[in-house]
């Protein structure tokens, strides 16, 4: 059973959102890129993105184990992620901006140990791994069954949108580094995005609840 249209929609809007926003990952990718060159940040921003899988198999787990022992359960983990998400994003309103990319002094390092860099750190990044139990089952719809198939198919799309965000970021990042570094305050307007999303979606399920 696939998605269905709306959820698509729905959650590939604000993951998109999401992964556009300055953050450690992008602005390394960026880094990377401006350093090195746009195959090494591409490269590296691939790392970062596939790193997600690790995420979304936890998640999938998670959620799947959840069901299993009690549907009262997967309730409370939607609740408790929602209040995540809303703290995730009153910080992120709150954020006065300021993000710099880094161009230099960086070491130099091969394709694959670029790769391996961006794929471990985002694999075993524990922010990471509670961002995606909170995010994911927010867009699960309980009553069509087989959350746990559902919770897989939006970490796999996170996770493409992720390789393509990143992809693009590294093959730019000369032109949108500078951009960044020339406009400091739109950073700050991008976590003001991006919170308004975390906010918008934690408050939803709590007034539905």
């Amino acid at each position: 059973m696939l998605i269905t249209p709306e959820q698509l929609i729905g959650f590939l809007g604000a993951a998109m959102l999401i992964t556009v926003s300055p953050g450690p990952d992008n602005l390394m990718v960026l880094s990377v890129g401006m350093s090195r060159g746009r195959r090494q940040g591409m490269v590296f921003g691939l790392g970062c993105a596939l790193g997600c899988l690790s995420h979304t198999l936890l998640a999938t787990l998670g959620v799947s184990a959840l069901i299993k022992a009690s549907p009262l359960a997967f309730g409370a983990l939607k609740l408790l992620g929602g209040a995540y998400l809303i703290w995730l994003g009153i910080g992120a309103l709150r954020s006065r901006g300021g993000a710099r990319v880094e161009g230099s002094g960086l070491p130099q390092e091969s394709l694959g140990q670029l790769f391996a860099k961006g794929l471990f750190a985002n694999a075993i990044n524990p922010k990471v791994v509670l961002f995606f139990l909170s995010f994911l089952p927010q867009f699960v719809l309980a009553e069509r069954g087989d959350v746990s198939w559902q919770t897989a198919q939006l970490g796999v799309l996170f996770t493409l949108q992720g390789v393509l965000i990143f992809g693009l970021l590294g093959y730019f990042s000369g032109s949108v580094g500078s951009w960044i570094n020339r406009h400091p305050g739109a950073g700050m307007w991008m976590d003001r995005v991006a919170g308004a999303i975390f906010v918008g979606l934690g408050l939803k399920l709590l007034v539905s609840r």
